[in-house]
């Protein structure tokens, strides 16, 4: 049987993009093959869904591992590293490793378990909203009734390997796009008083931007704008661009925030614009909500495992948070740092300690026999 690590680097070696993830689910069917699980493949995705059936009746578990990678050529120099320009820089690869880790553990000892564990490994985490398309598959009836919980595990490479944390409540950002365009008139750049030039306004957008989240946004209630793409349509150096394209991306915990931000953004740089004579479009695009862990839940997930509590959501997103919106569970952290001054998480250089891959699994196995027990006893 590969070991862990072995499967983790195999994982790494062929990282891919996206929801369609060929070699990625061949691998992770081949390592749950002969464990005597439930298997049933996506039909819009590379998704694996897995059914463990325990020896006595009781409710059913979820566990989930994200699948996907970034589209980054890998900088790491490790003699495992992707080829290409896709790296899993997220630390996708030791989900997958660690759940096919929980899977065999929990196989081994499924005569004594009181319930069902549907194992989740889900593609187009980074941005493509692979969990609901899990969940319109019909995810949540794939081991006969929905799941009474739902955990997931995702690695830190900037926190000490081992460190295990968690917060109930808010747990990471919903995350929403908004794309303005400024439309001028275009002309010569020579000549910038014949017509009207969008590249100004634009730039007093951005900054206005910064003094409404400043001034505007409730300090108690975090919101983060990042202005993240500025393109003109202009076709040479000496020509005025008729449009502007500014996009934002914006980080929120309450839907007040998200209505605050789209409402005020777009009547701010509609007024900004309109008083320079350029017309302004604004598009509000809504993607991941809040990551939020259940009360109950988390406190149980914290005293069970000694876990740190973390004093503060973090602004990062997950997509995880659609099965939260359906199912009471906990999205933890675990620490694996692997280096003492570790690249951050998404870059190019970062490197994740092999040595939590046996905890990630253990974590796992805990979270389940002890929500399994729990339930039983209800």
């Amino acid at each position: 049987m590969t070991s862990l690590t072995e499967l983790r680097h195999r994982l790494h070696q062929h990282a891919e993009v996206g929801l369609h993830l060929p070699r990625t689910q061949e691998i992770l069917l081949d390592a749950l093959a002969g464990l005597g699980l439930e298997i049933e493949v996506g039909r819009g995705l590379s998704s694996i869904t897995a059914v463990l059936r325990g020896g006595r009746p009781g409710p059913v578990v979820l566990l989930r591992a994200d699948m996907d990678a970034l589209g980054m050529a890998e900088q790491t120099g490790l003699p495992y590293a992707a080829a290409g320009d896709v790296m899993h820089a997220c630390g996708h690869d030791l989900h997958m490793a660690g759940l096919v880790g929980a899977a065999r553990l929990l196989a081994a000892r499924r005569d004594e378990l009181p319930g069902r564990v549907l194992f989740m490994f889900q593609p187009g985490e980074e941005g493509f909203g692979g969990a609901r398309v899990m969940l319109a598959e019909g995810l949540l009836d794939a081991a006969g009734e929905r799941p009474v919980a739902a955990y997931a595990i995702h690695v830190d490479a900037g926190l000490a390997a081992g460190v295990r944390a968690t917060r109930p409540g808010p747990m990471m950002a919903g995350t929403s796009t908004l794309e303005l365009t400024v439309h001028g008139t275009g002309g010569h750049a020579a000549l910038p008083h014949h017509g009207i030039d969008p590249v100004p306004v634009a730039a007093e957008i951005v900054l206005a931007i910064q003094s409404f989240m400043s001034r505007r946004v409730p300090a108690t209630d975090p919101a983060v704008v990042s202005v993240t793409g500025l393109h003109t349509n202009s076709p040479a150096g000496n020509v005025l661009p008729t449009a502007v394209r500014i996009s934002a991306n914006v980080r929120t915990y309450t839907p007040g925030n998200r209505t605050l931000i789209r409402d005020g953004l777009t009547a701010m740089a509609t007024a900004l614009g309109a008083a320079h004579g350029c017309p302004v479009d604004a598009r509000f695009t809504e993607s991941y909500p809040p990551t939020v862990n259940d009360l109950a839940e988390t406190e149980a997930v914290l005293e069970l495992l000694g876990a740190q509590r973390l004093d503060a959501p973090g602004m990062a997103s997950e997509d995880f948070s659609y099965v939260l919106d359906e199912v009471p569970g906990t999205l933890l952290f675990v620490g694996a740092q692997a280096v003492a001054e570790p690249a951050p998480m998404h870059s190019p250089r970062v490197v994740f300690d092999d040595g939590v891959l046996d905890l990630i699994a253990r974590t796992f196995v805990d979270l389940t026999v002890h929500r399994l027990d729990r339930g039983t006893a209800h």
